[in-house]
């Protein structure tokens, strides 16, 4: 601390560098974007307050702050249930014009807004956050409990000497690695490892996002077909009801969806590593009004799974307008 600077000043200056990957942080254990912000803010608090006593010469800031961190997502875990996505609750639909199934009494997973993440300036480094938020990975760690997720984060994704999670957790380090070897066996189970993943600036990428947006806006149930894998899965919480295989995503799409061109309106964003679109609905006004954030896995040349965030709620963290303007494809 200079000697102008207040101790608020002074944590303020060398906290900022820490708050986009201990937001990251809180989301990877949390499945929530509104809560990670609302735990680091706590957390912020929490340090603020204890800054004096923080002795740099026992642990550095950042490791001092994730310690923070991870002890208030674990209490704030202890106070809530599951975040899931609707494909981890029960099987598909056998159909498409089976009846949807709403259930907003569920804390459902939210995706993490692409421009809240760190940004390496290594390639290779950025390449292993992508794949530490993937969408996959994410709603896989909800079914772990709060204190095994917290060792496999701070061990697989941070790389913690496991002395260190063992001090964190108050437990021995052969503890943290029997937790962190059966944490690993769950997530290998419910989310491999995606290894043909398109990279955010590959122009197929871009070129498949292009066309989705088109297939949407102009209600074109052919050209949207042609985007799809075989096995693409489509889900859409708060609805429990979601969709697998090709044929019948396109007919719940077709009928219920495409009713006419100029109906939606599509701006590209991205989350949690990949391509995504907010999706506006036109309302008797002649305006688009927010509906949905759709994030898209994208697997060699198709896209394979589609998961519709129909939680307004999500707009103004994405940055998003409030509406779209009249418009005709």
């Amino acid at each position: 601390m200079t000697s102008t600077e207040t101790t608020g000043e002074a944590f303020a200056r060398l906290s900022d560098p820490f708050r986009r990957e201990l937001l990251v942080h809180c989301y990877r254990m949390l499945g929530s974007i509104h809560e990670a912000e609302d735990v680091l803010q706590e957390t912020l608090l929490r340090a603020w307050r204890s800054f004096d006593s923080f002795d740099p010469g026992r642990a550095s800031l950042r490791t001092w702050l994730y310690r923070i961190a991870t002890n208030a997502c674990i209490t704030a875990l202890g106070q809530r249930r599951l975040r899931p996505l609707p494909s981890g609750l029960a099987g598909a639909a056998e159909h498409a014009t089976v009846t949807l199934e709403r259930d907003s009494d569920i804390p459902w997973l939210q995706p993490v807004p692409e421009f809240l993440l760190p940004r390496p300036v290594d390639p290779a480094a950025a390449t292993v956050l992508r794949g530490s938020v993937r969408l996959a990975l994410i709603a896989a760690l909800q079914y772990l409990p709060a204190r095994q997720r917290a060792v496999l984060i701070l061990r697989d994704v941070l790389d913690w000497p496991a002395a260190e999670v063992a001090a964190l957790l108050e437990t021995s380090p052969a503890a943290v690695n029997s937790a962190l070897q059966r944490a690993r066996a769950q997530i290998a189970q419910s989310a491999p490892a995606q290894h043909d993943v398109t990279e955010p600036d590959d122009p197929g990428r871009r070129a498949l996002l292009d066309r989705y947006v088109r297939a949407f806006e102009h209600a074109d149930v052919d050209g949207l077909a042609r985007l799809l894998s075989e096995d693409v899965k489509f889900e859409m919480p708060p609805f429990r009801t979601w969709f697998s295989g090709r044929s019948t995503v396109v007919g719940f799409v077709a009928t219920h969806l495409f009713a006419t061109a100029g109906l939606w309106r599509l701006l590209p964003t991205a989350a949690n590593g990949a391509p995504a679109v907010a999706t506006y609905l036109r309302k008797p006004d002649g305006l688009h009004h927010p509906h949905s954030v759709q994030v898209l896995s994208i697997t060699g040349d198709s896209i394979s799974r589609v998961v519709s965030f129909q939680d307004v709620s999500l707009f103004p963290t994405f940055d998003l307008p409030p509406s779209r303007g009249a418009h005709t494809p």
